[in-house]
């Protein structure tokens, strides 16, 4: 399978979502920071909230660790661009976060709706095609067969 085409189905998955008022990219960081709440209603404010396709890979790897912080909406908006950008690898993959998959995990995926869920399983799908994640290969398949595709 193509990159292109995986990256093609997730963005059309994921087209319409805004962050609405799920955590942010850099509201995500302070909270792994444990800033105040004065500082991570600062970085909100500097959040991207309407189009994901605007987040810049450096930004993206530089916050990498946000993906653990995000609420269901806020991984609703933000786990398109890691999965587009990764593709590409323009940053480590979020493979961690969808396939370790306890009920804090599985929590941040509740926003998905169906169309969004099967371009993640195509994502899967694709890295168990790929070589650099045989490592990742048992724990993509148990994710897909236990959670994703059950």
């Amino acid at each position: 399978m193509d990159k292109d085409i995986v990256a093609n189905h997730i963005r059309s998955a994921f087209a319409e979502v805004t962050l609405g008022e799920g955590i942010g990219l850099w509201q995500a960081q302070a909270i792994d920071d444990y800033e105040t709440e004065a500082i991570q209603k600062r970085n909100r404010d500097k959040d991207e909230k309407e189009k994901w396709h605007r987040l810049s890979y450096e930004d993206l790897q530089r916050c990498h660790s946000s993906l653990s912080f995000f609420d269901a909406e806020g991984m609703r908006f933000h786990l398109p661009a890691y999965i587009v950008a990764s593709l590409y690898n323009q940053v480590n993959d979020p493979l961690f976060h969808l396939t370790q998959l306890d009920d804090y995990a599985k929590s941040k995926l509740t926003a998905l709706n169906t169309v969004q869920r099967q371009a993640i399983v195509m994502y899967l799908e694709w890295c168990l095609d790929r070589d650099e994640y045989e490592f990742d290969h048992p724990a993509i398949r148990m994710a897909l067969s236990e959670y994703w595709q059950p």
